[in-house]
């Protein structure tokens, strides 16, 4: 699958209301981390995911998604060099998206929304398959 199709199938889960954010890009990503963790699963992914909706915290904290992302370079690096991946994630997301935070993205205060779900989805997705190519995991 293309980093293109990744991101737009992730956008699909997440409109379709049955997935949050992190669960969209997990589940995307299931087959990325087959080798590495061959006990995850579509429902293992989702069920780890679960907690990291509407910004962990009532958008108040880090967009699902780029959380999802993270989840994927721990799991896709078996928790080596994850810290330096997360943070290239967390650059290209913000560069794509405006912001980290679910309630600044989401233009709570200001009224201005920056990234609407599906787009952060879209560009969590992106952001990492660039960064996992660069990087070669």
């Amino acid at each position: 699958m293309t980093a293109k199709e990744r991101s737009e199938k992730a956008a699909e889960l997440k409109a379709s209301g049955k997935y949050n954010c992190c669960q969209a890009v997990t589940t995307v990503f299931e087959d990325s981390v087959a080798t590495n963790s061959p006990n995850m699963d579509k429902e293992l992914l989702q069920q780890i995911s679960a907690g990291f909706a509407v910004g962990m915290g009532c958008m108040e904290a880090t967009c699902g998604a780029l959380i999802g992302a993270s989840i994927i370079a721990g799991l896709r690096t078996k928790g080596k060099g994850t810290v330096k991946l997360t943070k290239q994630i967390l650059t290209k997301f913000k560069e794509k998206s405006g912001a980290t935070i679910c309630s600044d993205l989401k233009g709570i205060k200001t009224g201005i929304v920056l990234c609407e779900c599906n787009d952060c989805v879209r560009n969590a997705v992106l952001a990492a398959e660039e960064v996992f190519q660069e990087a070669g995991v």
